[in-house]
């Protein structure tokens, strides 16, 4: 990595604005601006990093000396504000989903493959230390073969939540519910740790609806993976925002010689029986733990390797596969557009 200072630029002054810029501040990065359509959001933002807060992202790509837009915006906003850094040739960082549709997640992915920077996407799970030590067993092929995976994502999202941020109840702007938005992560990694997914089948619907929310609160789907043997395996997933509180993630794979099981630390169980306990780093003191506690892994590595020739390894089509998932079930629900 240069020695250069670098320069990001935090676009979305929202509460994800905050982990990135704490992130950018413990890596010494500089945050050369905060960008958001409210421009009082964007001062508030700005400040709390000894920066500057605008609504004018034009200029800002225009002044130059931009090593990183950092997209924190709705998701309708994402498409435009991450095709306009990649068109000033600035490199990307991008809070999920890519964007609010498929259609604007594939055109952005496209636009990506061929602007010359880096751009990447903030599945930060992918860091997490239980994570890494649930893909390592796996790719050791000590386990065996998947025999069968399940998740569950049991959160809490009440008239308050969707009142505090209107745009995340709002189809047109989010793009869905507990599936683009909460779930999205969990998703990601059933098909990063157990396979390709080459089927989809699944419901989302409201279960409990909220005046003024056209989301979708509860789905539960089923996938076929293909493994590297060729052989497929069928996971399933249910999701909820309709549960009293936020529960711990689950996630469990269930192998010829042995299991995985995720609630919060990650049990790992050995054909004889031998059992092993790998535990994620504590949550901060202001970093919700259900968000996933490797924001600033993520964010050093995406600056480690800026000037590597080759795409991040979570690169905008990479995230296309979570994408995939959530749009066929809502395509499967009528919902959307679908």
């Amino acid at each position: 990595m240069s020695t250069t200072k670098r320069r990001a630029v935090v676009v979305g002054a929202g509460d994800i604005s905050r982990v990135h810029i704490d992130a950018l501040t413990a890596l010494e990065i500089e945050v050369a601006a905060v960008v958001d359509l409210d421009e009082q959001r964007a001062n508030e933002r700005a400040a709390s990093a000894a920066s500057v807060g605008t609504t004018d992202l034009h200029a800002v790509l225009g002044a130059g000396n931009i090593d990183v837009v950092h997209v924190c915006t709705p998701h309708d906003q994402h498409a435009p504000v991450a095709l306009a850094a990649l068109a000033a040739g600035v490199n990307v960082l991008l809070e999920k989903p890519l964007a609010n549709t498929l259609a604007e997640a594939d055109r952005l992915a496209a636009a990506a493959a061929t602007a010359g920077v880096k751009a990447g996407v903030c599945f930060q799970n992918r860091y997490n230390p239980t994570v890494r030590a649930m893909r390592a067993a796996l790719e050791s092929g000590d386990l065996g073969p998947v025999l069968a995976a399940s998740a569950t994502v049991a959160w809490s999202r009440t008239g308050g939540y969707y009142a505090a941020k209107p745009w995340a109840g709002q189809s047109h702007r989010s793009g869905g519910g507990v599936l683009i938005n909460q779930s999205i992560h969990t998703i990601d990694l059933l098909q990063w740790l157990v396979g390709p997914v080459t089927e989809v089948s699944g419901r989302a619907f409201q279960l409990h609806p909220i005046p003024g929310v056209d989301v979708e609160d509860t789905a539960a789907f089923t996938l076929v993976h293909t493994q590297p043997d060729g052989e497929p395996v069928r996971s399933t997933m249910w999701a909820t925002n309709a549960n009293a509180t936020n529960a711990p993630v689950t996630l469990d794979i269930l192998c010829e010689r042995g299991s995985l099981s995720l609630r919060g630390d990650l049990t790992m169980v050995s054909a004889d029986g031998t059992t092993s306990v790998v535990s994620d780093d504590p949550p901060g003191a202001t970093t919700p733990s259900y968000w996933g506690l490797s924001h600033k892994a993520l964010i050093a590595d995406f600056y480690a390797t800026l000037e590597d020739p080759e795409p991040f390894w979570i690169s905008l089509a990479d995230a296309l596969p979570a994408q995939r998932i959530l749009a066929g079930v809502y395509e499967q629900s009528g919902l959307y557009g679908g």
